[in-house]
């Protein structure tokens, strides 16, 4: 059994992670509100864009001529795979991590194979969770949430159109964490590029009138709507932390007090056995001197 000593030092120190824990609960639930007004205001626009773009591509000839939205034979694979750049928000990272190599095992397992699939990691712990088990890493862009905005994200949104219609890449897919309320986040995987074309029983029956021409148009919103999904993205995985970590944080306070109730009750219990030896030892002296 442990000495009185050590178990009221585990006592003070238990009680100061719970107090880190709570702190960062608090923190994590402000971040979060933020996070959620933005990505509430985000996905509207983003939706209606998307399904426009999708519906104007697939009913026009500039929209079929597209580079944007070409579709040849997959050799080279790039996945963008989002997560935090830090820990303590119990599974979220890892789950990302399993989604993408469950989804190149599907897909792309021969192109993996012969060294063809690049993982793009929008995240630190991305990076090192993928690239700890052999995946070919291009970069790591960290510390991007902590200046989350458009103009940041239309620069990696450029590098990879660049790359898609340079050819080094056939398909470019996103996996990423949406918030589907506090404690629930769903991993979601989406086809950025060759954009897909909406199917013909969903097509819209809008006559849209283009100015100045559709050529113009279509070159203009297409890479315009894929910088948005890449916005979109990091906005739902950057909510969707905030509230993994809000509910880690809450259950290691949970534990922790759990774990103080039960140091506090073998602490009394140690403590009664040493007052109980110590009077049996007083007794035990009185009887022997009265002998």
């Amino acid at each position: 059994m442990a000495s009185l000593k050590e178990v009221r030092n585990r006592i003070v120190s238990v009680n100061s992670t719970q107090q880190i824990t709570k702190a960062m609960k608090m923190v994590s639930a402000a971040k979060l509100r933020r996070a959620q007004d933005a990505i509430s205001q985000m996905r509207p626009y983003a939706k209606k864009l998307s399904e426009m773009i999708s519906t104007v591509s697939a009913q026009t000839e500039a929209g079929q001529s597209n580079p944007f939205t070409e579709v040849r034979e997959v050799k080279n694979v790039l996945i963008v795979v989002v997560t935090s750049d830090r820990g303590l928000c119990g599974a979220f990272n890892a789950n990302v991590g399993k989604a993408t190599m469950a989804l190149v095992d599907a897909k792309y397992a021969d192109l993996q194979a012969s060294g063809n699939v690049t993982i793009l990691p929008l995240g630190k712990k991305g990076g090192e969770y993928l690239g700890r088990r052999g995946y070919q890493i291009l970069d790591t862009y960290t510390d991007i949430f902590s200046r989350l905005n458009f103009g940041n994200v239309r620069e990696i949104g450029e590098m990879i159109l660049t790359d898609f219609t340079e050819k080094k890449y056939d398909v470019v897919e996103v996996l990423f964490n949406y918030s589907k309320n506090v404690a629930t986040q769903i991993i979601e995987t989406e086809q950025l590029l060759p954009m897909v074309p909406l199917a013909a029983e969903t097509k819209s029956a809008v006559d849209y009138i283009f100015e100045p021409t559709e050529e113009e148009i279509i070159q203009e919103l297409i890479p315009k709507s894929i910088k948005l999904s890449i916005f979109r993205s990091l906005l739902e995985s950057n909510a969707s932390e905030h509230g993994a970590r809000m509910t880690a944080m809450d259950k290691a306070t949970e534990n922790a007090g759990e774990l103080i109730k039960a140091l506090k009750l073998e602490y009394n219990r140690s403590r009664q056995a040493a007052i109980t030896k110590e009077i049996l030892e007083i007794v035990g002296g009185a009887e022997a001197l009265s002998a």
